[in-house]
C-alpha cells in the first residue's frame, strides 16, 4: 500500500494517524517532491476508476493559471489533463491511496481510508 501525501494537509495527516492506528503497512510518497510520471497517474486513474479531472484541485492557482475549469472533460482532452497533473502535482486530490488489491481510494475521509485499509492483503496463514 503506498499514500501520495502533502505533510502540510491535514486530510494526508489524518489519514497516516489512521493508518499507523490500524498497524498498516505502507510507504509514503510526498508527490510533491517525488512527482508522478504521466505514466503513473495513468495507472493511478485506472486503480481509481476515475478520470483526470476527477482529481483535479481545481481552486489552486495552477488551475485558475492554466484555465483548467474551461477545458473539455472528454476522451480527447484526457492527455492533456494528464500532462497538467504531471507538470503540477499540486492540482493532484490528495491523499490517494493505493490499495494491496490493485484498487485506489482518495483518501479525504475516514470512511475511504478504511475502506483501502479493507483491501489489504490478508495475513498468509499455513493450513494442514
Amino acid at each position: 500500500m503506498e499514500i501520495w501525501i502533502n505533510p502540510a494537509c491535514s486530510k494526508c495527516r489524518s489519514a497516516i494517524s489512521l493508518l499507523d492506528a490500524e498497524g498498516a503497512d505502507y510507504t509514503v510518497r510526498r508527490y510533491l517532491e517525488d512527482v508522478p510520471a504521466e505514466d503513473e497517474i495513468r495507472e493511478v486513474l485506472e486503480r481509481l476508476g476515475l478520470e483526470p479531472w476527477d482529481i483535479t484541485r481545481t481552486q489552486e492557482a495552477a488551475a485558475e493559471e492554466l484555465g483548467l475549469k474551461e477545458w473539455p472533460r472528454d476522451a480527447g482532452a484526457r492527455e492533456r489533463w494528464i500532462a497538467a497533473l504531471a507538470a503540477h502535482p499540486k492540482l493532484i486530490q490528495r491523499p490517494v491511496i493505493t490499495a494491496d488489491d490493485g484498487t485506489a481510494v482518495v483518501a479525504r475521509t475516514e470512511e475511504a481510508v478504511r475502506d483501502a485499509l479493507s483491501r489489504r492483503e490478508p495475513h498468509s496463514s499455513t493450513s494442514l
